[in-house]
């Protein structure tokens, strides 16, 4: 629902956003128009959720086809102990009502894969990647290349975090650092070597920083830019990055020129 600045109820909510000159009533409004879709309503898609939700964004999509699990709630704090044995975009969905009636919330209780991923990506105007498998990252990666929608990249692992933003066409894509996913066995994912839960929050939370800079135009996005993080050091470090020409996806001779996915078996396929 789009903000309605004749309601002393939607003024009094967003106070703090139109408080600032960088957002104000415009910036609101604009927020309350926009359609925001996360994959994953697990570690990463449960704060940047909460947090879109709470800042008015109009039109939340959700794609998960997994249900709770009680391994899950240590980090996915969108969901909740009754929860466990539910679809998550179910349990989701009425989390972020039960925070903000005026959000619409779209519930895809489904795999993401190349038969679909075009069509779901194309229904909004920026898209939120909240999985911790590598080959749904490069489907991610690679519809919003098709699609030309942008990118919040997050990944976490251990005690480690990282955040980047894709622009399809101007700014280096997921395939610029990563070629393809990693041979089986090479890296860990999440349930077999484990992650901190608040570490979830904190990239998560910067994911959805990025979505709303990104809807009003203002700061500077984390394009061109790697955010690292290390959660034992509490530090920050920026990895720059930049377009390769020989990328097989947006380079200046492409390989890849329609969606595919990996084989299952490339990476354990498990939500963040």
């Amino acid at each position: 629902m789009a903000f309605q600045p004749d309601s002393d109820e939607q003024v009094a909510r967003y106070s703090r956003h139109i408080l600032l000159p960088e957002v104000g009533g415009k910036g609101q409004k604009k927020i309350g128009q926009a359609r925001v879709l996360i994959v994953g309503a697990g570690g990463l898609g449960s704060p940047a959720a909460f947090y879109l939700a709470a800042a008015g964004i109009g039109t939340i999509g959700l794609i998960d086809g997994d249900v709770v699990d009680l391994s899950n709630l240590q980090r996915q704090v969108i969901h909740r102990t009754a929860d466990i044995g539910r679809p998550k975009v179910v349990s989701a969905k009425a989390r972020i009502l039960a925070l903000n009636p005026h959000v619409a919330v779209e519930t895809h209780d489904c795999r993401l894969t190349a038969d679909n991923a075009l069509d779901l990506i194309g229904q909004y105007d920026i898209v939120l990647d909240g999985v911790d498998n590598f080959p749904a990252k490069f489907l991610i990666n690679d519809a919003c290349f098709f699609a030309r929608k942008p990118l919040v990249h997050g990944g976490i692992l251990r005690f480690e975090g990282r955040v980047f933003t894709i622009l399809p066409g101007m700014s280096a894509c997921y395939r610029c650092i990563f070629k393809q996913p990693p041979p089986p066995g090479l890296v860990a994912s999440c349930q077999e070597a484990g992650v901190i839960g608040a570490l979830a929050g904190v990239i998560g939370t910067i994911q959805a920083t990025e979505v709303l800079k990104f809807i009003l135009g203002r700061g500077r996005l984390l394009t061109d830019r790697l955010l690292d993080y290390d959660a034992r050091l509490t530090r920050f470090r920026e990895i720059k990055i930049s377009r390769n020409p020989q990328c097989p996806l947006c380079g200046e001779h492409p390989d890849i020129t329609n969606l595919f996915e990996y084989e299952p078996e490339v990476c354990a396929a498990k939500r963040a």
